[in-house]
């Protein structure tokens, strides 16, 4: 059988987006048991509560929801269990020291496939008041109105 090429989208976190001003990105590998792989191969996670932390110099994802896999016996996994993520020494330290620094927080951003390997994007995020959700708002909301004239005068 051929090996998996590509990248497949699993799970999108869209209210990160909305709820924080994200900066720095970063694509991670994840430790999943053999029924969460199944589960995320049928298309099936939330990203929506999911948090990282870093402790003990090793970084960990929570709170992401995989449900349990349909087909799966008394080895199945826990829906929201703790998971390891997989990065460099060098990067696990850059988050800890922007974690240290305060107010900020590292989020899930999208779940996929990418060569038949489970990853996670996460972002260093900075939380938004209520009124920078609104401005962001309006600038998208303007955004889309000029698009839709200029789409209107070029026909």
């Amino acid at each position: 059988m051929p090996r998996e090429t590509g990248r497949k989208l699993i799970a999108q976190n869209k209210r990160a987006r909305h709820d924080y001003h994200i900066g720095d990105v970063l694509e991670a590998g994840l430790v999943l048991q053999g029924t969460e792989v199944k589960s995320l191969r049928e298309g099936r996670a939330s990203l929506t509560d999911g948090y990282a932390t870093v402790e003990n110099d090793e970084a960990w994802l929570l709170n992401v929801h995989i449900p349990e896999y349909a087909q799966g016996t008394w080895t199945n996994h826990s829906a929201r269990r703790k998971r390891k993520l997989l990065l460099n020494r060098k990067e696990i330290d850059k988050l800890a020291a922007k974690l240290k620094e305060g107010g900020l927080t590292i989020v899930p951003l999208s779940l996929y496939f990418k060569d038949g390997r489970a990853k996670v994007e996460i972002g260093l995020g900075r939380g938004k008041k209520d009124w920078d959700k609104r401005q962001t708002l309006a600038e998208q909301q303007a955004k889309r109105e000029m698009a839709r004239e200029v789409r209107a005068r070029t026909r």
